[in-house]
C-alpha cells in the first residue's frame, strides 16, 4: 500500500508538472507575484478540497494528516509544495 501511495504521488507531481508547464506557457503570468499567488492559490484550493472530502467521508484528522509524515515515508505533502512552487517556477522558465 505505501509503495503503491508513493508511485502515484510521485506520477501526480509529474503530471502536475507536465500541466503546469503548458498552461504556464499558454497563458504567462504577468509578473513572478502573480506566479507565486497562483500557486498559493492551487495549494490552498487543493487542501481545502483535499481536507473538506476528507472530513465528509468521516476520516479523522489524525488519519488525514499521517498521510504528511514524511518520517512514515509518506510522500503526499510534496502534492502541496509542488503545487505552491510549479507555477513560480515555470514562470522562471518560460520567461528566459
Amino acid at each position: 500500500d505505501l509503495s503503491a501511495r508513493q508511485i502515484s504521488t510521485v506520477s501526480l507531481i509529474i503530471l502536475f508538472a507536465v500541466y503546469t508547464y503548458l498552461v504556464t506557457r499558454k497563458y504567462p503570468p504577468v509578473s513572478l507575484q502573480q506566479a507565486i499567488f497562483i500557486g498559493l492559490m492551487w495549494c490552498l484550493m487543493t487542501l481545502i478540497f483535499e481536507f473538506g472530502l476528507g472530513l465528509l467521508g468521516g476520516n479523522s484528522w489524525e488519519r488525514m494528516i499521517e498521510d504528511y509524515n514524511l518520517l512514515k515515508g509518506h510522500l503526499w505533502i510534496l502534492v502541496p509544495i509542488w503545487l505552491s512552487v510549479a507555477p513560480a517556477l515555470f514562470y522562471s522558465v518560460n520567461k528566459r
